[in-house]
């Protein structure tokens, strides 16, 4: 089987400031489109579910794929507003839940408004993180989208994401990956004028499913996927809706640009979803540990 190394050295993804265009706009303004326990990833939906309870169930979901029950070390690479991070501590006993993210407002909103002695927030890249004991699972939600830039070789950076990982945890860990993925869309797509791309995530680019799985070859291997693209359908309708609701609030914190730019996201990407342009995919992935096969 063919196998892809990145160098030690290589940075791939959507630099800090980037991040920061996105999830720093303030934490009072986004807190108008989402749910209360500020989840910014597709929820996980079923009949008659409001938007809550679909977003706990699928939190709930991928700490059941990792085993985390109890555990004593999770961490939650892209942790947003540490919902996660809360849960796995709060409801799952996990003795110590660590958070990565760029986003100097969800660091103050974790350490603000939860403030749990279980969970530590770094504001620190996962390619710089440096852990002082390995993982028993890790998880990453909405986070893999911005690991490779448009004109990267994605599978490079990707490897370099896996072979992280494959680090943090310990032999036999699990991690659960959720991500927006192209999906119906020629490779060859001229996509560096969208909306998306040129105005709301700066430096970051979906991936492809053969991109993820060639990236994790000999790393990892996949145990369960699920693409559930009609989950975001039902966010991002969500979200606008909320947001919509609540248009005379927003005008009191941000300009209608801006209210109009986070409106036309959500609208334009439940749209791609339901196309089928877009997938969600939910990974399951579990740690291949070195010589397993034997010597040669």
């Amino acid at each position: 089987m063919s196998t892809v190394s990145s160098g030690d050295d290589a940075q791939y993804g959507a630099s800090k400031e980037s991040i920061q265009y996105h999830y720093d706009i303030g934490n009072d303004f986004l807190a108008l489109a989402q749910e209360d326990n500020r989840t910014y990833s597709a929820a996980m939906w079923e009949d008659g579910d409001t938007h809550e309870q679909a977003q706990i169930r699928k939190l709930d979901y991928h700490i059941a794929q990792i085993r985390a029950e109890g555990a004593e070390r999770i961490l939650d690479i892209g942790c947003g507003w540490g919902p996660l991070l809360k849960r796995l501590v709060g409801s799952h006993g996990v003795k110590h839940a660590v958070g990565l993210t760029l986003s100097r407002e969800q660091v103050r909103y974790i350490e603000m408004a939860i403030g749990l002695p279980q969970i530590e927030v770094r504001l620190e890249n996962w390619q710089d993180y440096q852990p002082a004991e390995p993982f028993d699972g890790i998880i990453s939600l909405g986070a893999f989208e911005h690991f490779a830039k448009i004109d990267e070789d994605k599978v490079l950076a990707y490897r370099r994401y896996f072979e992280r990982c494959h680090q943090f945890l310990k032999p036999g860990g699990r991690m659960s990956l959720q991500t927006m993925a192209y999906g119906d869309v020629p490779r060859d797509r001229k996509h560096k004028d969208l909306f998306i791309a040129r105005e709301v995530f700066p430096e970051s680019d979906l991936p492809r499913l053969a991109d993820i799985t060639r990236a994790c070859e000999m790393l990892f291997e996949v145990e369960y996927l699920r693409n559930d693209r009609q989950d975001y359908v039902k966010t991002m309708r969500a979200w606008f809706d909320k947001l919509r609701q609540n248009r005379d609030k927003a005008l009191k914190l941000r300009p209608l640009e801006v209210i109009e730019r986070y409106e036309r996201l959500y609208r334009t990407m439940s749209y791609s979803f339901d196309l089928g342009a877009f997938h969600l995919y939910r990974i399951t992935f579990r740690r291949i540990d070195p010589n397993r096969f034997g010597s040669a």
